[in-house]
């Protein structure tokens, strides 16, 4: 606790409601973060009010805070103003931050007896031509890569005459996206000029590299030089196919960027793919610490990035609700000089391009953390879905099986990162009642649960973890018959059911009394449909399993002196049905609980005879 609390809230009430911007300052004068407020008063106030209702990062940075400053504003529009510049000036601890680590990029053209081309990063004095800078290494790399591959140029690191003859053609040959040079599969004079072709294609783009290509297909026609007016053609055919591929990352907008965050339990991720000309151009990502306000987060992110970029588009797209973006959008405006918007797409193409720059999102997320790629997809949009804080890492699901009220049982599975996490899964036998009642077995299940819980919570393993989600296999009425025992306890842990369709398969997610559609969320639907089959199928087994041995042990049961717990005692002890009746009298007789009498009779049970 922070005992400067008392005269940061006494200073902070003193404060005027008006606009500015306010500084927290460290015991080291070093400003920790930079905000802004409608009224300067209330905003500041609220810090160092009850710190129960604060996010754990605002309570860290309260902590900390030793003093602070403002600057009072005519308007809350020259707040921001003057917020997004004392943010870049300071790079305050507290405030999201990106990193920008865009460089320039370059085509390396290498003028030597063979001539060849790479995307690089750097400028060097090296004697090779250069052509650029570009900025962003997505365009241009893909641009290398498409003209390495239409006109037939190694993408080898092979030098040439140097590497002639070393080694056999490569993979690339035989597929048709090399010529093969060091195998002598073509003529220096030939390589070079598709070297120069491809470098055209590059820099004038694929509607001149078509308009030569063709005018040199009919001259070697006409020239009845066939064969090379037949290469030539191939390589007009697989421009047009590159071409034909641009056009799935093509968008009616001719000019804006789209913003996707996908988070996981510990970390987020920002992706960015810009359009201009109505095709992708560029695509970047950024990784930071996990935000616990997602709007507000957009907000911080969407104002931070185009803090370090030089042109803002008149359209930009995100995949969710952004705090003060009218203001933002104002902001955005007066840095383009013309009006720039701001949407959160629901249907249609843009929702689509959203869609695309969440998954680009996950899949970085997921290289970064080490997991896959559409499990942390899936979760985020599970969690964002379901109204989560933060996508569920760590989930259970229940189901009751029974056939008629009898050998009624639960199972419980466990999805830990979006993957069943087995050593977690769980077996239960109703208890509290005999018959059927599906509701009142749940409610039991997971109270029985929750009491596990408290005795094993000093470990964190196991029932000692509480889970960032519950599913019940079922409707409302399993979640209203839940929810009561949650209450009891006092746990704040989110509950839904799995519905399913008239042909047993997952429709929709369920709350107290609504229902959460999951059809246009296919990452989302894919994943509760894996939980709802596997938490069926445990239960279902399970259930399958007792019904099983439950036959079996009244074969034994039937046995006159032998009741349930003798029963018990000898499938313990033999394992099998099929191993009592081979047992011989004294065998039997040596189970706990049994006595020279009783093993007779179930030997004699067995064989028929009198021993």
């Amino acid at each position: 606790m922070n005992e400067r609390l008392p005269y940061l809230r006494k200073k902070s009430m003193s404060l005027p409601l008006t606009p500015g911007v306010y500084l927290m300052k460290n015991k080291k004068g070093e400003i920790i973060y930079v905000g802004k407020a409608k009224a300067l008063k209330n905003r500041v106030s609220s810090y160092f009010g009850s710190q129960n209702n604060h996010t754990t990062k605002v309570r860290k940075m309260v902590e900390n805070v030793e003093d602070f400053d403002y600057i009072m504003c005519d308007s809350e529009f020259e707040a921001l103003v003057l917020e997004c510049s004392l943010i870049k000036q300071h790079s305050p601890k507290y405030n999201i931050l990106l990193k920008d680590d865009k460089g320039y990029h370059y085509i390396k053209i290498i003028n030597g007896e063979w001539k060849n081309f790479f995307a690089v990063k750097q400028r060097l004095d090296d004697g090779a031509e250069y052509i650029g800078p570009y900025t962003g290494s997505y365009g241009i790399t893909n641009a290398v890569d498409a003209a390495k591959k239409i006109f037939l140029i190694p993408q080898c690191t092979k030098l040439f005459p140097r590497d002639f003859g070393k080694s056999r053609p490569c993979l690339n040959f035989f597929i048709g996206q090399c010529s093969a040079p060091c195998a002598g599969k073509i003529s220096r004079e030939a390589h070079n000029e598709a070297v120069e072709q491809a470098i055209d294609f590059i820099i004038n783009g694929s509607g001149k590299a078509v308009e030569s290509l063709t005018e040199k297909m009919l001259e070697a026609s006409e020239n009845l030089e066939f064969e090379k007016a037949a290469k030539i053609r191939n390589k007009i055919a697989a421009i047009k196919k590159v071409t034909e591929k641009q056009k799935v990352v093509a968008a009616s907008v001719e000019e804006q960027d789209v913003f996707a965050l996908v988070c996981s339990d510990s970390k987020a991720c920002l992706s960015v793919i810009r359009f201009r000309d109505s095709k992708l151009y560029d695509s970047e990502h950024f990784i930071f610490d996990l935000p616990e306000d997602l709007p507000e987060a957009r907000h911080e992110l969407i104002r931070s990035y185009y803090s370090m970029r030089d042109f803002v588009p008149r359209r930009i797209a995100v995949d969710g609700e952004v705090n003060d973006s009218e203001l933002l959008c104002e902001w955005l405006s007066s840095l383009a000089g013309r009006k720039v918007s701001i949407a959160v797409p629901q249907r249609g193409e843009q929702h689509s391009l959203v869609e695309m720059c969440r998954s680009n999102a996950a899949q970085k997320l997921a290289i970064y953390l080490g997991k896959g790629g559409k499990a942390t997809a899936a979760l985020d949009e599970l969690g964002t879905l379901l109204g989560l804080k933060a996508p569920p890492e760590f989930i259970e699901s229940y189901d009751i099986s029974h056939t008629a009220g009898s050998e009624n049982v639960a199972g419980m599975v466990v999805f830990k990162g979006g993957v069943p996490y087995k050593k977690g899964y769980r077996r239960f036998a109703i208890k509290g009642f005999s018959g059927q009642d599906d509701y009142a077995s749940m409610a039991e299940v997971i109270e029985r649960r929750i009491l596990r819980y408290f005795e094993e919570k000093d470990s964190g393993e196991g029932f000692g973890r509480l889970p960032d989600l519950i599913l019940l296999d079922g409707g409302s009425g399993q979640v209203n018959a839940v929810k009561p025992v949650l209450e009891k306890y006092s746990l704040d842990i989110p509950l839904f059911g799995m519905v399913k369709d008239s042909h047993h398969r997952t429709r929709a997610i369920a709350c107290s009394g609504d229902e959460l559609s999951l059809t246009s969320k296919r990452a989302a639907f894919t994943l509760v449909s894996t939980i709802q089959e596997e938490v069926h199928r445990y239960s279902v087994e399970y259930h399958r399993t007792r019904r099983k041995n439950a036959s079996l042990s009244s074969s034994l049961t039937s046995i006159d002196g032998i009741g349930e717990a003798r029963c018990k005692a000898l499938l313990k002890h033999f394992k099998t049905v099929k191993a009592v009746s081979q047992a011989s009298i004294d065998e039997l007789a040596a189970v706990k609980g049994m006595n020279i009498n009783a093993a007779k009779a179930v030997f004699e049970a067995f064989h028929g005879q009198k021993s």
